[in-house]
């Protein structure tokens, strides 16, 4: 009994080390926070819409990897060696993060302005139009008033001279 709780403490001690050993070709960490950046982004529009990547028969993980041109097992192996330490592990999701979040208020912005863009353009357009219909409607009253004139003073009856 004394030998199988031995045996466990130091297997729990052993495995509770932290292995610090970089692989072989580690990925720097500026260049995973972009890897994990581009696949938030593809991820997330895979799940909004997945017929838009579908429809391209494109895997977003190999896109990724030959855009920075890593295999998966240097991204494997990169993830695993900087998941050890959970505190800058966090703070590269923190920059993930902040970075969509960043990317998200630009095209927010952006929409609003081209939102803002097409109403005004369909206002003017409404403008014209309306204006185009008032100056039709009055040539149309003109003529009209011009037809009655036209035929009141032929019918009256003037003396000959």
């Amino acid at each position: 009994m004394n030998k199988v709780i031995l045996f466990i403490a130091i297997l729990v001690f052993f495995s509770s080390c932290k292995d610090d050993k970089k692989p072989a070709r580690l990925i720097e960490k500026d260049v995973m926070i972009n890897i994990m950046y581009d696949l938030s982004i593809l991820q997330a529009i895979k799940y909004q819409s997945p017929a838009s990547i579908d429809s391209f028969k494109i895997n977003a993980r190999d896109y990724v990897y030959k855009k920075y041109k890593v295999d998966s097992l240097q991204f494997a192996k990169s993830n695993v060696y900087y998941s050890t330490d959970s505190e800058e592990y966090k703070k590269m999701f923190t920059q993930v993060t902040k970075r969509i979040s960043t990317q998200k208020a630009t095209s927010d912005s952006l929409i609003k302005v081209e939102s803002k863009k097409s109403l005004n353009i369909k206002k003017t357009k409404n403008k014209r139009l309306l204006l185009t219909e008032e100056d039709t409607i009055l040539k149309r009253k003109k003529k009209f008033i011009n037809k009655e004139a036209v035929s009141k003073t032929s019918l009256r009856k003037e003396p000959l001279q």
